[in-house]
């Protein structure tokens, strides 16, 4: 069995948290909070703490911990954005594969486990490199502003 080591991600699992959820967010607050697109019931945002250039999380509005939890509608347009998302990082990465995943509860890793959002993270052959394997150091080497813009772009170009 492989096993996925990522001890760049530790400081943000013991780091206090601030009050209220990071994933309710009101839509004048997109821009600074680096969402990228919205549907109905879901938006598309860029993640803080990424594995890879380009990782981004899909989350649907309303506050909800459980995949029982959500509407027929409301998992359609996760699922509908999933998509969406699927077609942007391959055009504007050129990715070998991605890597789509959700962690429902603490349990199962999930960093935050009150508000359900999926994970969609381009891969690479080759994308762990030697300063991950010994300098305990991920390289992400694209400004995050500039990934919002572009990122944005190609969402709203593509949707």
């Amino acid at each position: 069995m492989k096993k996925l080591y990522s001890p760049w991600r530790y400081p943000y699992l013991i780091e206090p948290k601030g009050e209220g959820c990071i994933f309710c967010i009101e839509p004048e607050e997109d821009e600074a909070r680096l969402v990228l697109f919205r549907n109905q019931h879901s938006f598309i945002i860029m993640n803080l703490y990424p594995y890879n250039n380009g990782h981004i999380m899909i989350v649907p509005n309303r506050h909800i911990s459980t995949l029982n939890d959500l509407t027929n509608d409301e998992s359609a347009d996760l699922f509908s954005n999933l998509r969406l998302s699927e077609k942007v990082i391959k055009q504007r990465y050129n990715t070998d594969g991605l890597n789509v995943g959700m962690n429902l509860g603490k349990a199962a890793g999930a960093g935050v486990d009150e508000h359900l959002h999926i994970h969609v993270v381009p891969r690479w052959f080759g994308d762990s490199n030697y300063m991950t394997t010994t300098a305990d150091l991920r390289v992400i080497p694209e400004d995050f502003q500039q990934a919002y813009r572009n990122l944005k772009t190609l969402f709203n170009d593509m949707s």
